[in-house]
């Protein structure tokens, strides 16, 4: 039986670089040789045992690379195309995709719904930062990348991207609203640009670190807040000269965070929740009007699925937004350790890595 190489979960603290077997290819899979992958924050909130996920499972959920091998009943693909596939790779025929909301894909059992079951990737089955990974549902999981485009200006399209232009979209941002995004990692500077492109006329991005200020400005921010210098809800009322936002975004996943987005929001404003919470969160009375401020409060998995893999890259393609200087770090697949550590503690200015077997 052939083997590769592969990130594998062995407990928490511990993500090691091991062998397995090269999956088998069942009618509806694909195959595909991995050419580029990266490093998530979630895979981290994994690394840390603040995400469970079984042991010995295949880590990550951004694969960019190369059909190698077709089930039996795909069509529409040959082997040897370039493609990508989304983190999130619904089936097309759950309950929760017919009802338009293909990431909560999954079965549902007499005792509920689980959430989250379109995230398979790195979760519930084996994930890319190895050699191959399989993609269930090929031929709606799977989209081909452009000639035009290399591995890593299409790296952040299957997550990264796509969680925060939905976090936008999901916000409901329209033409000439105002919008404060907290924290500038790298879904929160994909919020950033989404916000842009949707046509937030001013955009308050919130971080402490230079560099991702920086990089918020290069993406679209028309403000940008230290929250180390200064107060950021203090902050935002006197750039919206008291008004407060239409839209605040959190995309970090801490009560701070969250809270500070219900202070600054306008009555009747939205709160787009992206962060992945590691505890209970609790909602202030005042800061929440005590629930009659007609605000809105939205969570988003990121959509999957080849058609939002195709707008992305359109989206990319078409010059609109540059992610390309997101990638700060290289790693070879053998190197995964060492490019965990770094990702993990946010070292040398990082904010995503390419892995390249």
């Amino acid at each position: 039986m052939q083997r590769m190489k592969a990130a594998i979960f062995v407990e928490p603290g511990r993500i090691v670089l091991d062998e397995k077997p090269i999956p088998d290819v069942g009618p509806l899979d694909a195959l595909v040789r991995i050419t580029t992958t990266t490093i998530c924050g979630t895979d981290v909130h994994i690394l840390k045992g603040e995400y469970p996920v079984e042991k010995g499972l295949t880590i990550g959920h951004e694969p960019v690379g190369v059909i190698e091998k077709l089930g039996s009943a795909v069509a529409g693909f040959s082997e040897g195309q370039r493609v990508i596939a989304g983190a999130i790779t619904p089936s097309g025929y759950s309950n929760a995709c017919q009802c338009g909301r293909c990431s909560q894909d999954g079965p549902g059992t007499r005792h509920g719904w689980k959430p989250m079951g379109g995230w398979k990737f790195g979760n519930t089955i084996d994930g890319c930062q190895a050699e191959y990974v399989l993609v269930p549902d090929a031929m709606g999981n799977l989209a081909l990348v452009p000639d035009t485009l290399t591995d890593e200006q299409v790296l952040m399209c299957p997550d990264i991207m796509s969680t925060g232009f939905s976090g936008a979209e999901r916000g409901g941002i329209k033409i000439g609203d105002m919008v404060a995004i907290f924290a500038q990692g790298p879904i929160g500077l994909c919020v950033t640009a989404g916000a842009k492109l949707l046509g937030a006329s001013t955009i308050i991005a919130v971080d402490r670190l230079p560099e991702r200020l920086q990089m918020a400005r290069r993406l679209g921010a028309d403000h940008v807040v230290d929250f180390s210098r200064a107060n950021p809800v203090d902050e935002i009322l006197r750039l919206t000269d008291g008004r407060g936002v239409d839209v605040a975004i959190e995309a970090l996943g801490t009560q701070a965070t969250f809270e500070a987005c219900l202070r600054v929001l306008r009555p009747g404003g939205t709160l787009s929740s992206l962060g992945v919470y590691s505890s209970d969160l609790n909602i202030p009375r005042d800061a929440f009007a005590a629930g009659l401020g007609d605000h809105t409060i939205v969570t988003t998995l990121c959509p999957g699925g080849k058609e939002r893999m195709r707008r992305l890259m359109a989206v990319i393609e078409s010059g609109r937004v540059d992610l390309g200087a997101m990638v700060t770090h290289r790693f070879k697949l053998d190197d995964i350790e060492a490019a965990y550590d770094l990702f993990a503690n946010q070292r040398d200015g990082v904010f995503k890595v390419a892995i390249t077997p």
